[in-house]
């Protein structure tokens, strides 16, 4: 029995690094920023898991290795669908369906793909308007936690990085 989920899509700021500690140039590049507490055991046990990973973030490109690559981390995704390189920002589909090709993902699969990010604007209505299974990181005091519509309600709300494998594990064993 193959697994239920094909990869997971991770945003990056107030996802994985904490954007209220980045420090950015002029043009707004990222030079540096501390990690969510628990975000590189999250990524390091999915790995472990098999998931193909992708980071869905929207930025200058040269943001996430500078705030990714001291940790170990930016070579751990198998896929980058970045908005500076994409031409566009989430939650315009384009950024999911660049991510979806890249891991060879149709995306009649896209339901079997788990968004997760701390935007509901951004990451939630645009993971939800493709169909795939929004995870919302409810953990920074940066953005809205309300949803504005529909599109914005999170499929699964998860309070830390590490309480993504627990849904995972929930997903995988069939249970809603």
């Amino acid at each position: 029995m193959g697994k239920m989920i094909r990869a997971v899509f991770l945003d990056c700021g107030d996802t994985l690094v904490d954007e209220g500690t980045e420090v950015k140039t002029e043009a707004g590049v990222s030079l540096r920023a501390d990690l969510i507490p628990g975000a590189d055991e999250l990524l390091h046990a999915l790995k472990a898991r098999g998931y193909p990973l992708a980071l869905v973030a929207d930025g200058p490109a040269a943001t996430f290795p500078n705030n990714l690559e001291p940790y170990g981390l930016y070579g751990l995704f198998d896929a980058y669908a970045i908005s500076e390189e994409v031409g566009c920002e989430k939650p315009d589909a384009a950024m999911f369906l660049t991510a979806l090709s890249a891991l060879d993902i149709p995306d009649s699969q896209a339901g079997r793909v788990v968004m997760v990010g701390n935007n509901l604007e951004r990451d939630i209505a645009g993971a939800n308007a493709l169909g795939l299974i929004s995870v919302w990181l409810d953990w920074a005091p940066r953005r809205s936690k309300t949803p504005a519509d529909a599109l914005e309600v999170p499929d699964y709300t998860i309070k830390s990085p590490l309480e993504l494998l627990g849904v995972l594990d929930r997903l995988e064993n069939g249970a809603q």
